[in-house]
């Protein structure tokens, strides 16, 4: 039988499920999309600029950024992970100096970066507010129980 984890096995029965955070999956899904986009990117550079920059130099220096940009997903959850990632968008924007289209794409990205942050923030303040309303309201109203969901209703 595989290990469990450590939430796995603190799980208890009716438990709360812990809300994930919007902000980091907005973010881990801009910079996975980045990292597909700086691969091909690189495939882009590897073929016409193979006059101008040396090969394995194009590859080495592309596939790292886009095993950078997976790689920052993991640290999403502190704040050097989104500091890291808006490193990674300058460095994206900065990739426009050798294939000029780069520069329109990091930009639209880093501000696909921006937006996804910044409404991520707004979602999560809401989704704590609404659980402490809740949490709130079952705390005054301990007779009645837990609120039926939608599925309860039978429709």
């Amino acid at each position: 039988m595989a290990k469990l984890t450590k939430a796995q096995r603190e799980w208890r029965p009716d438990m709360p499920k812990k809300r994930r955070s919007i902000k980091v999956m907005f973010a881990s899904t801009v910079l996975l999309l980045e990292a597909f986009v700086v691969f091909f990117g690189t495939l882009v550079a590897f073929g016409l600029h193979k006059d101008r920059f040396p090969q394995p130099v194009i590859l080495s220096v592309g596939i790292a950024l886009a095993l950078v940009l997976v790689l920052c997903c993991a640290l999403l959850r502190k704040p050097a992970g989104i500091a890291l990632g808006w490193i990674l968008q300058l460095l994206i924007i900065a990739t426009g100096f050798v294939e000029p289209m780069m520069f329109v794409v990091g930009v639209l990205f880093a501000l696909t970066w921006w937006y996804g942050i910044r409404t991520g923030m707004r979602l999560d303040r809401e989704n704590a507010q609404r659980d402490a309303e809740q949490a709130e309201w079952e705390r005054t109203h301990p007779q009645d129980g837990p609120t039926p969901g939608p599925e309860a209703s039978g429709n």
